[in-house]
């Protein structure tokens, strides 16, 4: 996804109103009479990615010549979402207008009365009835809605088609299973120094996040069914970290630095020299718009013999402290960024000019919905990708069962970067026992927690 927003005027007016709705001085009308408005939205492109910033402010430009008396104003904190701030922003009141939630804090803030009570307003998001009924779902409490869904994704492996034809692997038959990608790795770790056959992250709660994904491959749980234990320490838990040790000291085929945060992999995906990864489809568009991978290079294809994948995604939420008035102009600029097709973010043509990989699947929320099906024909025909590059991911995103992340998510991540860490810095490290040190800290926290 790319999130942009700029600060425009579209009155001559000075236009006084609040700002990331915290309902302060009244609005006053604007030149034709209707009440001016000041929202906040989240998340602008980096300015390293000026041309997504810019169709951004261009979007920003539209909506408001559309919207007279609506002031859109924006951050842009990249990754829009980071688990280190999100808490104390939210807590401390300093959320925009609408800000984006990723699916494993849905139920917290909406529990916890962070989120506005948007069921009077989502007839604003005009194909409101074509989003997938189970994500709306989730953003329901006792009947009310709290939040627009925007992404769904299901983990899948992406790879480099172009050093998979260098270490003479047939890029069309992509490895289906970790025997597989381990002789992959090796041969692509083979064509010289930097090369990295596999990438995988260490650190900054990553690290517990790809464990989790590649643990729920193996069929492994994180926690208990009833959510009050740990489930890692398991045959499944130890498979993930001894196949990962296995393949960074046997086989050498994982570089010798640690990947720690979401950045440094996506660096190191973008530069070429990296052969595959776990990730969504979106690792494909972000390694080539914010880390200057070559378009034509990156594939995805279906989790290695996946038992289950694990599924995420985002919705965007509104600032409980928005007026009606702030309330109804963030919703309309929410279906106007993200829910129409042909604009803001699904407007494929701008995308195919300004270099962006069109044609990437991302298991969109409207699924097969006559809006899900009119978005798919726009993705093919502005194509830049050939889709047939994807066909083994959409069918097996298909098949596959999708689980969701754990309670606490983040928490446990945190948690979990550890044993990753350890096996990837350490050729001694004793998985059993990074195992059970992890499952003892998540039973204290799990414990805390009630």
């Amino acid at each position: 996804m790319q999130r942009s927003t700029g600060l425009l005027l579209v009155t001559a007016l000075s236009l006084t109103a609040t700002a990331c709705g915290s309902g302060g001085e009244p609005a006053t009308p604007s030149a034709g009479g209707a009440k001016a408005v000041s929202i906040t939205v989240a998340c602008q492109p980096a300015k390293s990615a000026p041309k997504e910033r810019q169709a951004w402010d261009d979007d920003v430009a539209t909506f408001m010549k559309e919207h007279p008396g609506v002031t859109v104003k924006s951050t842009d904190q990249q990754p829009c979402f980071d688990p280190k701030t999100f808490g104390p922003k939210l807590a401390g009141g300093q959320m925009e207008t609408a800000f984006m939630v990723p699916m494993t804090n849905y139920a917290d803030v909406i529990s916890k009365g962070q989120a506005l009570d948007i069921t009077p307003y989502t007839s604003l998001i005009k194909n409101w009835n074509d989003l997938r009924a189970d994500h709306k779902e989730l953003l329901t409490k006792d009947g009310k809605v709290y939040g627009v869904p925007n992404v769904h994704y299901s983990v899948g492996l992406v790879y480099n088609r172009a050093l998979f034809t260098k270490a003479g692997l047939d890029p069309d038959a992509p490895p289906q299973t970790w025997a597989e990608v381990r002789e992959a790795a090796k041969k692509i770790a083979g064509l010289g120094a930097g090369h990295i056959g596999y990438g995988e992250y260490s650190g900054g709660n990553t690290g517990g996040w790809h464990f989790t994904q590649a643990l729920y491959g193996r069929g492994g749980d994180v926690l208990t069914p009833d959510g009050k234990s740990a489930a890692f320490n398991s045959p499944e838990g130890k498979a993930v970290l001894q196949t990962l040790h296995d393949m960074r000291w046997a086989d050498d085929s994982m570089g010798t630095r640690l990947l720690v945060g979401w950045e440094s992999l996506m660096v190191a995906m973008g530069s070429g020299k990296v052969g595959m990864m776990l990730g969504a489809p979106d690792v494909v568009t972000d390694v080539v718009t914010k880390f200057k991978g070559n378009v034509d290079d990156y594939g995805i294809t279906g989790f290695p013999e996946a038992k289950a994948s694990l599924s995420g995604g985002e919705a965007f939420m509104i600032n409980p402290k928005a007026t009606p008035e702030e309330a109804k102009a963030a919703l309309e600029w929410l279906d106007f960024r993200y829910n129409t097709v042909g604009k803001g973010r699904f407007d494929f043509a701008r995308g195919k000019s300004i270099g962006n990989p069109v044609g990437v699947p991302d298991n969109a929320v409207y699924g097969d919905s006559p809006t899900g099906q009119a978005l798919q024909e726009d993705r093919v025909k502005n194509a830049t990708l050939p889709v047939a590059n994807y066909d083994s991911y959409v069918k097996a995103a298909g098949t596959v069962p999708p689980k969701a992340e754990p309670a606490h998510a983040q928490e446990l991540y945190a948690v979990l970067d550890v044993p990753m860490s350890g096996v990837l810095s350490r050729k001694d490290a004793d998985i059993d026992q990074l195992l059970a040190d992890a499952e003892s800290k998540v039973n204290s926290l799990l414990a805390a927690k009630g």
